[in-house]
């Protein structure tokens, strides 16, 4: 029989607006990320139960606790992430280039570890990896290693949204023809949309991938 347990949402990073269209369609919402007041923040407008959970993604004893807080079928949003804006790669430090692979590869490897570790049931299972660079390897391995285990996999691919992470991008940044200009950026509610589409599918359909972009 299918499960009649509330849809329930973990997305670390807690992206305001993928918490709040999620929870407009019923998801039933688990925020994850290190400041506690930006979490109690992000609950503000989602109308079904929330619940914040202050922790690192890059700490694997958090991301464990995190895991076993979530015990029923779940989406896992993976949102957390760093962006290096306007650095060329001869004046980046190693310190900061060590803090972005943490964040962005190491963490996403615990998260996909405990998610195998948890207890296999008929929910859906989906773990999607939001604008991040260089995970495309781990998002097919997942999805292959997933499927015995009910588990979907969809990497999507953003550029570029208005959120505090893009703002220097929409000021201006150095172009691929050395010019700096502001560039191109669309609502993040057409992101936060695609994710709520995604979860919703049945476990039978594999989204692997997406790309969604401004137009122009």
């Amino acid at each position: 029989m299918p499960s009649t347990s509330p849809k329930v949402a973990i997305i670390t990073g807690a992206s305001s607006a993928s918490n709040i269209a999620l929870s407009n369609t019923g998801w039933n919402v688990v925020l994850f990320a290190r400041r506690e007041e930006e979490l109690k923040s992000a609950t503000a407008e989602c109308p079904t139960p929330t619940l914040i959970i202050v922790g690192d993604v890059t700490s694997e004893g958090d991301v464990k606790r995190l895991f076993e807080e979530t015990l029923d079928g779940f989406t896992f949003f993976l949102n957390a992430g760093i962006a290096i804006i306007g650095t060329l790669i001869e004046d980046l430090p190693l310190e900061r280039y060590q803090t972005v692979l943490n964040v962005n590869v190491v963490g996403r490897t615990y998260n996909q570890q405990r998610l195998h570790f948890c207890p296999y049931t008929s929910s859906t299972f989906y773990f999607i990896y939001l604008f991040q660079t260089r995970s495309t390897g781990i998002t097919k391995s997942t999805a292959l290693d997933g499927r015995a285990f009910n588990i979907s996999v969809t990497q999507i691919d953003i550029g570029s949204t208005l959120t505090t992470m893009e703002k220097p991008i929409s000021v201006g940044t150095m172009q691929a023809d050395g010019v700096v200009r502001p560039k191109a950026i669309m609502d993040v509610k057409h992101a936060a949309n695609a994710v709520v589409h995604i979860a919703g599918l049945p476990n039978t359909v594999q989204v692997l991938g997406m790309n969604i972009t401004c137009a122009y």
